[in-house]
């Protein structure tokens, strides 16, 4: 199914984050929360897919389980011909675990040092193969009243927690086949795609134990960031940061606090790394790790709210 899709010749790697999967406490603040922000939702069963409008994909699954929040796995996307390798991979390591009980069960499993497991499945690439393209703007803005419902183009990246960025950037080149981006020190590192993809598929910022931080979705223009920003106030999730635009990856940003303590961003203009491009990697001052504008920085904004520290 991956032939003539563009590929880095000659390099083994995941190409696609096809799936995150969590679980929460009540189902109906997730159906709410994610309604709102533009989600196409869906009920199967006992767990919320979460699609975006008019594409095929479902880019997440929520399951009804215990409190808090939980991460429990996540799937990446490859081409059938890295299959064997990858197997090599994992069973050479002893990194092999097996199928999480809320999976389908297909294709590879494996755990990540911090202990998620991850599934590999043979899967059409979803990471884009181009920069996307801005959606045009109105010259004159519209009337409050006829603005139209922002509604997220596709799933660009996802961040984690980790108690370890370094060990997490090195199992996911070594391993996974990732690339680093950009990072500051061990405080983040941003990683992406060798077959072509957004400035970071995924990426990991310190704290205490694992966990998921922030789920990050395209949006067609700068200003449907404010209007997704003004949409979400509107119906109630008033707590968020933004808007601003980051130094790593380049894009403009709103971020949302969901209902456990972690954030929904809608992002437009992430920069794109080719396939056939060796980005060039830098460690950037912690600083420059956050924003280049926007309002201070949320008190809450890096607590790990999935595994609280005893005490708070």
């Amino acid at each position: 199914m991956d032939t003539g899709l563009p590929r880095r010749a000659g390099t083994v790697g995941v190409h696609s984050v096809d799936r995150f999967v969590f679980s929460v406490p009540d189902l109906e603040p997730a159906q709410r929360f994610y309604a709102a922000f533009g989600l196409d939702v869906r009920r199967v069963g006992e767990r919320l897919d979460l699609h975006t409008f008019g594409h095929p994909h479902c880019w997440a699954s929520v399951h009804a389980g215990g409190a808090p929040k939980r991460l429990e796995y996540l799937r990446f996307g490859i081409y059938a011909q890295d299959v064997d390798a990858l197997r090599r991979r994992i069973e050479a390591r002893g990194l092999g675990c097996e199928p999480h009980p809320l999976s389908d069960g297909a294709g590879l499993w494996l755990r990540n040092p911090d202990g998620t497991p991850l599934q590999l499945v043979v899967a059409p690439k979803v990471a884009p193969d181009e920069k996307s393209r801005a959606e045009p703007c109105a010259e004159v803005a519209p009337a409050r009243s006829r603005v139209a419902p922002v509604r997220p183009r596709r799933l660009s990246h996802v961040l984690f927690f980790s108690p370890d960025v370094p060990r997490m950037v090195r199992f996911c080149t070594e391993v996974l086949g990732l690339r680093l981006s950009d990072g500051s020190g061990d405080l983040v590192a941003f990683l992406h795609g060798v077959h072509g993809s957004d400035h970071h598929l995924v990426a990991f910022a310190k704290s205490h134990a694992p966990g998921l931080h922030h789920a990050s979705w395209d949006v067609g223009s700068f200003d449907e960031v404010g209007c997704g920003a003004e949409q979400m106030r509107a119906a109630g999730y008033d707590r968020g940061w933004g808007v601003g635009r980051h130094v790593l990856g380049s894009n403009y940003f709103h971020y949302v606090r969901d209902p456990w303590g972690s954030w929904a961003e809608y992002s437009f203009g992430i920069e794109y790394v080719p396939h056939d491009l060796d980005w060039p990697a830098a460690d950037h001052p912690p600083e420059d790790s956050f924003y280049v504008w926007g309002p201070a920085l949320p008190d809450d904004f890096i607590l790990n709210h999935e595994q609280p520290v005893a005490g708070r």
